[in-house]
């Protein structure tokens, strides 16, 4: 497992049917406060130093114009327990189609427009987080994500605000990361949400929901 993180995007809407777990102002209500989870251990440390592997090193540095997540943060929200946000309050997911031994991201193209890999330099701060669960694998376009027990880290379009989960379960593939970077499947919805379309699909997408693609 390789070591690092970062991440930002703005939203698009989908509208989830979460009954007694509705994340805090899904339904336009205003969000409830997030707060740190105690960490069992020691402080971790301000920063992650990468692990070594053949697919991380310094000339991966991301170009000077790709934003970057900064912080993880462990934290617990009302209702759905423990997740990971990044500085920002924004809640991080994880994807069955990607793998953690060895780390891969397989979400690409409009799948990456919908779901933003958070993208690091190798030195993100952690609060909440061990840092020997914090790593990061090189994407296809060598840009380096941020990895929680192996697995790739992303945020989702389809939350407007920070502390919101409406990713959970889409496609029945997507969850809130646990700061282990186990599964979150507190508050799954009812049926099988679909991702909101991608912006750079210029049709009327927003009736189609996810069946242009498979993510």
């Amino acid at each position: 497992m390789a070591q690092m993180k970062r991440t930002v995007i703005v939203a698009g809407a989908m509208v989830v049917a979460l009954t007694a777990c509705a994340p805090a102002g899904y339904d336009g209500a205003n969000q409830s406060a997030t707060e740190p989870v105690a960490v069992a251990a020691a402080e971790p440390s301000a920063s992650a130093e990468p692990e070594a592997s053949a697919e991380t090193s310094a000339a991966d540095a991301p170009a000077a114009d790709v934003e970057l997540t900064a912080k993880l943060i462990g934290k617990k929200v009302a209702k759905m327990g423990q997740v990971v946000t990044d500085e920002d309050g924004w809640v991080l997911y994880r994807f069955d189609k990607d793998t953690a031994d060895p780390p891969s991201s397989n979400c690409v193209d409009k799948c990456a427009e919908v779901w933003p890999p958070s993208l690091t330099d190798g030195n993100p701060q952690l609060t909440g987080v061990s840092d020997d669960k914090v790593g990061s694998v090189t994407r296809q376009d060598g840009t380096r994500q941020l990895t929680i027990g192996g697995w790739p880290v992303y945020r989702y379009i389809g939350d407007k605000k920070p502390g919101q989960w409406k990713g959970q379960g889409v496609g029945g593939t997507w969850f809130v990361v646990q700061p282990d970077g186990k599964k979150n499947l507190s508050c799954l919805p009812k049926g099988t949400p679909k991702a909101v379309a991608p912006p750079s699909d210029s049709e009327g997408a927003a009736n189609s929901g996810g069946d242009a693609y498979s993510y």
